[in-house]
């Protein structure tokens, strides 16, 4: 009824831990992501876990899309007895060190990068205020 968990067929979101480990981290504007890399800075997560705290259904996804962008997110299955009293395995998610190194270089590339747009916005408004009044400036010369 359900594959064996060593099962790494097509589409199943799981690659080796290498993969990413050379590539940074490009960031995301995605409030789920934001969401789930918010709660897996705090500390480890179920997949379970992932799914309330992003707010989505499918926290595998997720965690997929994060390390198309460059994150590795291991998931380390854990045992643990379900409702019927069996034992399962459990999904938990955690960042790798270099993870985290990523991710706090791209939250300090994303605020210099927000300062840098406030600044444009603050200069795009205030330069047709400005037009206007040399206008004015001129036209009583």
């Amino acid at each position: 009824m359900s594959a064996p968990a060593e099962h790494l067929g097509e589409g199943s979101g799981r690659r080796k831990q290498s993969d990413s480990t050379s590539t940074g981290f490009s960031g995301t504007d995605n409030p789920r992501h934001l969401r789930a890399l918010h709660g897996l800075l705090t500390r480890s997560q179920t997949r379970e876990h992932i799914d309330r705290i992003a707010g989505c259904s499918n926290g595998p996804e997720l965690i997929a899309e994060l390390r198309r962008r460059g994150l590795n997110v291991p998931c380390e299955r854990v045992p643990v007895i379900d409702r019927d009293g069996r034992e399962v395995k459990r999904g938990v998610y955690n960042l790798t060190a270099a993870d985290r190194r990523k991710i706090h270089a791209w939250l300090r590339r994303r605020q210099s990068g927000f300062m840098d747009l406030r600044a444009l916005f603050l200069l795009a408004v205030s330069l047709p205020a400005l037009a206007v009044l040399l206008a004015d400036v001129a036209r009583r010369m």
